[in-house]
């Protein structure tokens, strides 16, 4: 089996839907599949140093870079065109048995889409979020005419929409959407454990034994919510404790970030590290005692089982959609989206951290069951062969997969 996974970005800067791809290609063919990505160089306001037009291996798995058209105007940069890549889509996609799309409102997907139909070749679309409520509100004007132009037909000819939990598909069918649907969530690699971490961050970090560390990981973005995490953050006066921000996002909004920081005099509590990997991810994994993501609305929420994994709780926002998780097998705590409800919830967590250990040590055993890729890797081949199966026999309407 032949797979072709689209996606208009691999760069770290897109946050997580552009990192799970490379741990989702890496699952299914350790399985024995053929996957590859066709990408652009895209990296936010600039681009990949990387090889462009030839097959490389890049974070361990094959990869074909194209080059991004790259005009002032960042509205048509955003949109990544690549007339390569095109060009490429065009004389291989009947190559593949199945092409997987990444993303919906950018020329990498819409391109793939429309000659994986010429071509008649089967695709499965993931959203990552794009359809969303709240995504569909932002540049509400150009999403619409998008959708009404193009986008909603080629979601339509789509053999299957992949969500990644039942929220997000909830959102996405208010568009009733004719195209079948499944909900398949990403799979995770468990960090490796780091030995005295609590020790090791506390050094690293210069700052006491004891001191607690509350730790955002995630791409620094409008839609985070640290708008509000960081006022409330500053309302926990009686407690002491550092904040460390693990992330990056364009150069606009993270000297935005260091103001709102400087406004509410929280700037000599927080570290801020830029985008983190390997050992010093694990080591802040492993090392914080509460991982926290008030998000607007995340479709998923990689860092927060990444989090859960390292047996670490999380706080997250009623935007995030792993809430019912959350709340279900009690991993942590959920806020709604305001300052004093953040405040509050922050409160609980200082009450009782001792019971938040517990819900970190349950939620380690949780997502290790529930979401490592070894479970899901087969299950994903398993759709693969489903669509392509009914594609070929022009069924694809009666595919489904609960």
């Amino acid at each position: 089996m032949k797979i072709l996974h689209v996606i208009p970005s691999v760069a770290s800067i897109r946050g997580g839907p552009s990192k799970a791809i490379f741990e989702m290609l890496t699952a299914i063919r350790s399985l024995g599949v053929d996957a590859m990505i066709a990408t652009t160089n895209d990296n936010g306001s600039g681009l990949l140093d990387v090889p462009l037009n030839q097959e490389i291996i890049y974070q361990e798995v094959p990869i074909r870079f194209f080059s991004r058209f790259s005009p002032p105007l960042a509205s048509i940069r955003e949109f990544t065109f690549s007339p390569e890549l095109t060009k490429w889509l065009w004389f291989n996609i009947e190559n593949y048995d199945l092409v997987h799309v990444h993303a919906i409102f950018s020329y990498p997907s819409t391109i793939a889409m429309t000659i994986a139909e010429l071509k008649e070749i089967p695709y499965i679309l993931r959203p990552g979020g794009h359809l969303c409520q709240w995504a569909l509100q932002q540049s509400k004007a150009r999403k619409k005419f998008y959708l009404e132009a193009i986008g909603l037909r080629n979601i339509n000819k789509s053999s299957g929409i992949h969500f990644t939990t039942d929220q997000e598909q909830i959102e996405a069918n208010k568009l009733n959407i004719l195209a079948p649907s499944f909900v398949l969530p990403h799979g995770i690699f468990c960090p490796s454990p780091v030995e005295m971490a609590r020790s090791r961050l506390r050094q690293m970090l210069s700052i006491h034994e004891d001191e607690v560390v509350i730790l955002f990981m995630s791409r620094l973005h409008p839609k985070k919510g640290l708008d509000y995490l960081i006022p409330a953050l500053a309302q926990i006066r009686e407690k002491t404790f550092t904040f460390v921000i693990a992330g990056s996002g364009t150069p606009t909004y993270e000297s935005y970030i260091k103001e709102l920081l400087s406004k509410h005099k929280m700037r000599n509590k927080t570290h801020l590290l830029g985008f983190v990997e390997g050992e010093i991810k694990n080591l802040l994994l492993y090392g914080s005692d509460l991982f926290v993501l008030t998000s607007y609305s995340e479709n998923f929420g990689v860092a927060v089982l990444e989090a859960l994994s390292a047996g670490l709780p999380t706080l997250i926002t009623s935007g995030v959609a792993l809430e019912e998780l959350v709340l279900k097998y009690d991993l942590g705590y959920v806020a709604d989206q305001n300052v004093e409800s953040i405040k509050l919830t922050l409160c609980d967590f200082f009450k009782n951290t001792s019971l938040a250990k517990q819900k970190g040590t349950k939620g380690k055993q949780i997502v290790t069951a529930k979401y490592s890729w070894d479970n899901l890797a087969q299950k994903l081949i398993d759709i693969y062969d489903k669509a392509i199966e009914n594609f070929k026999s022009r069924d694809r309407h009666k595919f489904a997969i609960k």
